[in-house]
């Protein structure tokens, strides 16, 4: 069953030409200048890539740092135990902890936005797959998240780092900042994310590899952009 739009959604939809492939900078403004609700909205990247999304070996995971940040404030839990852990508060982490976090999250403590782990403490880690997979949350080396240096990840990831992965239809998502963000500031990390993720292009992957670039406000039609 299609979904039904509201009446201002079809409005600013009727704004965007469906067929056309916009340059960044004219992309930017077209959405920038779309009526919206009345808060900040996230700006969203959707890019599409030339993979078998059901190949293991042709999926995409890891992370970057946004050179302009994201706008948003990221809730970090990390798992650390000792000089690790204070080092981990200080950098500015929300919740650390070892066993005791891992009990926590186990009876239903979700009440953060990624996961920090130390390599000795993916044996308290490993068990929350069923809880923190589904979610987006469980850490891994690829993604910077598993790391023995986890209050630098904390200040990274604070600063504007995001992590990202394929979904099952072979695309990447990424907030790449907010509506009230500059059309400059937008450009430089969307410019910076399709960068990185041309860097990760698997050997198994045949013919063009950024299939499709797609970026709209929370709220707002999607906007294909020519950046590939």
């Amino acid at each position: 069953m299609a979904r039904k739009r509201s009446r201002r959604y079809q409005k600013v939809a009727a704004k965007v030409d469906r067929t056309k492939r916009y340059a960044l900078t004219e992309g930017l403004a077209l959405i920038k200048s779309l009526q919206g609700p009345k808060f900040d909205e996230a700006v969203d990247l959707v890019v599409r890539i030339g993979i078998d999304a059901k190949k293991t070996d042709q999926l995409v995971r890891g992370s970057v740092s946004l050179p302009k940040g994201t706008g948003k404030s990221v809730r970090i839990a990390v798992f650390a135990e000792g000089e690790k852990a204070a080092a981990a508060l200080e950098a500015g982490a929300d919740f650390v902890g070892a066993a005791d976090l891992a009990d926590k999250i186990e009876k239903g403590f979700t009440d953060f936005d990624m996961t920090i782990a130390s390599p000795d403490m993916m044996r308290f880690v490993g068990k929350l797959g069923k809880v923190l997979g589904p979610q987006g949350k469980m850490p891994s080396p690829k993604a910077g998240t598993v790391t023995p240096n986890v209050a630098d990840a904390v200040r990274e990831f604070k600063a504007g780092k995001i992590e990202f992965r394929t979904d099952a239809g072979a695309n990447v998502h990424a907030a790449v900042g907010k509506k009230s963000f500059g059309a400059e500031d937008l450009a430089a990390n969307i410019t910076a994310f399709v960068d990185h993720l041309r860097t990760l292009r698997p050997s198994q992957a045949k013919g063009a590899f950024i299939r499709k670039v797609v970026v709209s406000t929370s709220m707002g039609p999607g906007v294909t952009l020519a950046v590939d």
